[in-house]
């Protein structure tokens, strides 16, 4: 590992191995990909008392009442779709009634939401396209409806099977704990004895009407009461995989909506850069040259008609600060496109911005990582990128004094580990629709532009450790 530190103090880097995991920012564009909540296990005793069991089985006598009506919608649509396939334009109803099984999936969620306490997320909308055969193929072809027609297949078997299992084992529970009370009201029974009974029978001249017996099947009710929370935990459970699996997105949906977000992102943030870039020059580098160049003429002037020559002397010397001055304002805006020390690899190019900071910082550089077309060039910059924000970012806001850089290759991506000593509390934020994509939240939908990840860990007190994962792609 490649080693500098600016620091005299202690180098924070071995407290960074002591710190916590990180855990994911809570992003809130991906707020929508998550599942929340769920049916926790009941605890034995308490189950049968708590509302959450009772959700379940109004969940179970929900889904019951809808299975008939949701079965029946999807032989509907299958049996149409292929009876009209004969022709062009019923295949559009057929494609309607497919797309219209998403309302179907959104009841169930909704369902999911309100009595398991389960947030299921919706699947990215259709997109809308033109043309009659794409319209048409694009109807019948959404795949978030096949899934969800599937469901309402499946659910119809599961929807009873759970109903009853559950109506049975609660019935039985109250019967048996009350059936001292209402066994006495039962017709007479003759055992083969010919002793005469008024009980229930629970086998072979087995009545139950002596205390023992009494107290022995009131027993097994409380055991079945007790048991009947966990019938439901057992068929809501397998009815929340089901949802999971079949009315929420698939991966591969997740997947280009993250992509989609991304190319947006990334095609927001070259706007705005080019656009600064642009506001720059003109309000800066520009407005320079044009003063030199009035000056340089003014002292022309002067010079023709045989002017004062200290007097030109300072239109000159004017003009030469004022060139100087915009020299340098190009530079550090070559240097926000693309540093050139970058040229030179990573680790140059972070132990130059180590020794510019503002405050200590301590950079460990794997060689394999920070050599010169060691990983591609966009990998490069948005790792020195990460870097430079972060450490700006410890120096403005965390109020640290001092920072630990790690880059390092794990497992064929590059890892890029910043931790600083501030006073924590460092949390994400979302671009501001004016294309304003600096801090965290800026940072962030960088790196998932080239498919990488960003988590952070900042609890109150510090330290914050900000983990970025990059692939690792060899450069050219």
């Amino acid at each position: 590992m490649t080693s500098v530190t600016t620091a005299t103090t202690g180098d924070p880097g071995p407290a960074a191995g002591g710190s916590p995991g990180p855990r994911t920012m809570p992003d809130e564009s991906q707020q929508d990909t998550t599942w929340r909540g769920g049916p926790r296990r009941p605890g034995f005793v308490t189950a049968p008392f708590d509302r959450r069991t009772w959700l379940r089985y109004g969940y179970l006598w929900v889904a019951l009442l809808m299975a008939p009506f949701a079965l029946a919608y999807a032989i509907l649509t299958v049996v149409l779709t292929a009876g009209l396939a004969v022709t062009l334009v019923g295949l559009f109803v057929g494609g309607i009634l497919v797309v219209g099984a998403r309302g179907w999936a959104s009841a169930y969620r909704g369902m999911a939401a309100a009595m398991l306490i389960t947030e299921i997320p919706a699947p990215p909308d259709r997109r809308r396209v033109r043309g009659f055969f794409r319209r048409m193929g694009s109807l019948l072809g959404d795949a978030h409806g096949w899934r969800a027609l599937l469901f309402m297949v499946v659910m119809f078997p599961l929807s009873i099977a759970g109903f009853v299992a559950s109506t049975t084992v609660l019935a039985s529970a109250v019967g048996l704990i009350t059936q001292w009370y209402w066994g006495r009201f039962l017709p007479e029974q003759e055992a083969a004895d010919g002793t005469v009974h008024r009980a229930i029978q629970m086998g072979p001249d087995w009545y139950v009407d002596t205390p023992p017996r009494h107290l022995l099947v009131t027993a097994l009710g409380v055991l079945l009461f007790f048991l009947w929370p966990w019938v439901n935990w057992l068929f809501t459970q397998v009815a929340l995989l089901l949802s999971r699996s079949l009315l929420g997105p698939t991966r591969a949906s997740l997947r280009v909506a993250e992509l989609e977000r991304s190319r947006a992102g990334t095609v927001q943030d070259a706007d705005a850069r080019l656009r600064r870039i642009e506001r720059d020059l003109h309000d800066g580098t520009q407005a320079r040259l044009v003063a030199v160049a009035m000056q340089l003429g003014e002292a022309k002037d002067q010079l023709d008609s045989g002017g004062d020559p200290d007097e030109i002397r300072d239109l000159i010397g004017t003009a030469h600060a004022s060139t100087t001055d915009a020299l340098g304002e190009l530079r550090e805006l070559a240097r926000g496109i693309h540093p050139p020390v970058l040229d030179d690899g990573l680790a140059v190019a972070l132990e130059t911005l180590a020794a510019r900071a503002p405050l200590p910082v301590t950079v460990d550089v794997d060689p394999g990582v920070g050599a010169r077309g060691a990983i591609r060039p966009e990998v490069e910059s948005i790792a020195y990128f990460c870097v430079a924000e972060l450490v700006t970012n410890a120096a403005k806001h965390a109020g640290a004094s001092g920072v630990y850089v790690l880059v390092e290759r794990r497992d064929g991506d590059i890892r890029l580990r910043v931790r600083d000593d501030g006073r924590g509390g460092a949390a994400i934020s979302r671009p501001t629709p004016a294309g304003d994509r600096s801090g965290l939240g800026g940072l962030a939908e960088r790196v998932r532009s080239l498919d990488g990840s960003l988590t952070i860990d900042s609890p109150a007190g510090g330290p914050t450790v900000v983990t970025v994962l990059l692939p690792g792609s060899v450069g050219s």
